[in-house]
């Protein structure tokens, strides 16, 4: 079993404070405050890796269940948005929206596809409290 980690650190009151993320990989590590998660300052937060962690997981998933059926995608791109609602503090819902170049797959089995990775993919499965639409386009 595989065992990834993740490390926040935070200093100060919720609003004057700050904190800082950082991936385990060393891949990303970069500040974040109550302002770059409620308002529009710089820096990251919590829901922007939420959203990269889903947006690669479900590329991942949609690329692993057209190879199954088939079909080679030459380019997944997928945006997640993630909505939450400060005055819960909770992610209402998360909006995936994917563009992909698949050769030689038909409209209604790329859809099929593209739903069947939005419900399996591991990150959607660990988000199962929270609403999330997919908006699937096929590139010809």
């Amino acid at each position: 079993m595989t065992v990834r980690t993740a490390e926040a650190e935070w200093r100060g009151d919720v609003k004057g404070g700050s904190g800082k993320l950082s991936l385990g990989s060393g891949a990303f590590s970069g500040a974040y405050s109550f302002g770059s998660r409620f308002e529009s300052a710089a820096g990251t937060n919590p829901e922007e890796l939420i959203g990269a962690a889903h947006a690669g997981c479900f590329s991942m998933a949609l690329s692993l269940i057209l190879g199954k059926a088939g079909f080679t995608p030459t380019q997944i791109h997928t945006l997640a948005k993630v909505t939450i609602d400060i005055d819960t503090l909770s992610i209402t819902s998360i909006a995936l929206t994917t563009v992909a170049s698949v050769p030689g797959i038909d409209e209604a089995t790329f859809q099929k596809c593209a739903n069947d990775a939005k419900e399996g993919c591991p990150v959607s499965k660990a988000l199962a409290g929270t609403k999330i639409s997919l908006d699937a386009q096929l590139l010809v």
